[in-house]
């Protein structure tokens, strides 16, 4: 029989009675599309990829937007994409790994009606070796993951983005160890009361 991780509430507000729309939020690597195509799918909801919504609307990858406009124009079309997603229902939306930096990005979160947010979490060589196997079957000549760097300064950026992850959320799930299908089952379960 496997364990349950440990999970426990985030260090926001309570997580709301109903939800019409669960937030998948966390680092590179910890699951967030995965896990949201999944519990989607179990859901019979719409499930949303942050990054690639944004890619359907600019018309460019996010490792090129970031080439050639910077960072600052893509997190502004991440908000604006963020604010359109969360006026849907019934969606599991999986969000980038920094887009709770931007402050009205938390701002529209916490203002969401009927809105889970569910951080995924594991301990950072996990995360990091996840991100290196992404790139390593990757056949794009653009960076996977455009702010993955080096080891060292992807660890910052996750010590860094820490505390705003675990502000935001209402629940944590640490998925450390864990294959895709346990992390779902646990996720559906610490759910299913208030879907």
């Amino acid at each position: 029989m496997s364990s349950i991780p440990s999970n426990s509430r985030g260090a926001g507000a309570p997580l709301p009675q109903s939800v019409e729309r669960v937030v998948l939020t966390g680092f590179m690597g910890s699951g967030k599309s995965t896990i949201g195509r999944s519990v989607a799918e179990q859901l019979g909801w719409r499930f949303v990829d942050l990054d690639s919504a944004i890619e359907l609307r600019d018309g460019r990858t996010v490792a090129r937007i970031f080439s050639e406009s910077g960072e600052e124009a893509f997190r502004a079309l991440e908000t604006d994409v963020l604010a359109a997603s969360l006026h849907e229902r019934h969606i599991v939306l999986a969000l980038g790994g920094g887009a709770l930096e931007t402050p009205v990005n938390r701002i529209l979160l916490a203002s969401a009606p009927h809105t889970g947010i569910v951080l995924l979490t594991a301990g950072f060589d996990t995360l990091y070796d996840r991100c290196l196997q992404q790139v390593a079957v990757s056949t794009s000549p653009l960076p996977v993951r455009p702010l993955l760097g080096d080891r060292e300064t992807a660890a910052a950026r996750l010590a860094r983005r820490d505390a705003t992850y675990r502000e935001s959320a209402h629940v944590i799930l640490d998925t450390t160890g864990q294959q895709p299908p346990e992390t779902l089952n646990t996720l559906l379960r610490l759910l299913q009361d208030i879907l």
